[in-house]
């Protein structure tokens, strides 16, 4: 038997819908395979990924190229343990200053002026008398002295340090004082009549001593033996009672 002819549009009709079945069937393979879906979330997480990962890149050069921050240097103290240097160092008594034994360097407190660098001063035992003004920190304008047992290092005059030995402290049976000296460096500031007018008869302690005292106790240096002991005489105004 001959076919049945088909008509032009017949023909496309069953393309058409051959066409629209094959549409749907893909269609219900991805959806029963989870295919579609499963695709367009992937490749959306991707491109995310890929994206943070470019952004993270960028961060960690832009880092690189970014200098180094420095790291902050610790403040240096402004005054340093002037007997730091001396051997078998005994803290004494407190008097119009403080009194220790031992021997070696000692060391200016801080940044200062040479205001006298006697060898054989009439009025210590021992014969030293350094005294030295200081030029920073809070006692700056304040006088130091540094007596009896030693010899000078320094010259009147010179500008010296926490690092500058001035004077060189040697066994000579009177040990050394040291302590707040006159603005003028002509005594021990003890003897003044704001600080009690307090010589070398005592009463010890003297308030000046003591004070001077806690400045050294500040800077690692052992107590004197009778600081707990009732004081005299008076703290003259100017004079810092923490070193903190």
């Amino acid at each position: 038997m001959g076919e049945t002819p088909h008509s032009a549009a017949t023909d496309k009709t069953d393309a058409s819908g051959s066409q629209a079945a094959d549409a749907l069937s893909g269609t219900q393979f991805s959806q029963q395979a989870g295919a579609g879906p499963i695709i367009g979330d992937a490749a959306g997480h991707s491109q995310s990924r890929a994206a943070a990962h470019a952004g993270s890149a960028s961060l960690h050069a832009v880092e690189r190229r970014m200098p180094a921050r420095a790291k902050p240097v610790p403040a240096q103290p402004v005054y340093r343990n002037p007997l730091r240097g001396v051997t078998g160092l005994i803290p004494e008594r407190v008097d119009m200053g403080v009194d220790f034994t031992g021997s070696g360097p000692v060391f200016a407190l801080g940044d200062a002026v040479i205001t006298n660098a006697e060898g054989n001063s009439g009025g210590w035992p021992g014969g030293g008398w350094v005294t030295y003004r200081l030029t920073d920190g809070p006692d700056a304008g304040k006088v130091v002295y540094v007596a009896e047992d030693v010899t000078p290092a320094v010259q009147v005059g010179q500008h010296v340090s926490s690092s500058t030995v001035v004077a060189n402290m040697f066994s000579g049976g009177d040990g050394i004082e040291t302590g707040w000296a006159m603005p003028n460096g002509a005594s021990a500031e003890s003897q003044l009549a704001e600080a009690g007018g307090i010589s070398g008869g005592g009463p010890f302690p003297t308030m000046i001593g003591l004070n001077f005292e806690e400045l050294l106790q500040t800077l690692g240096v052992p107590a004197g033996n009778n600081r707990h002991d009732p004081a005299f005489g008076a703290l003259p105004a100017g004079y810092p009672t923490s070193w903190k």
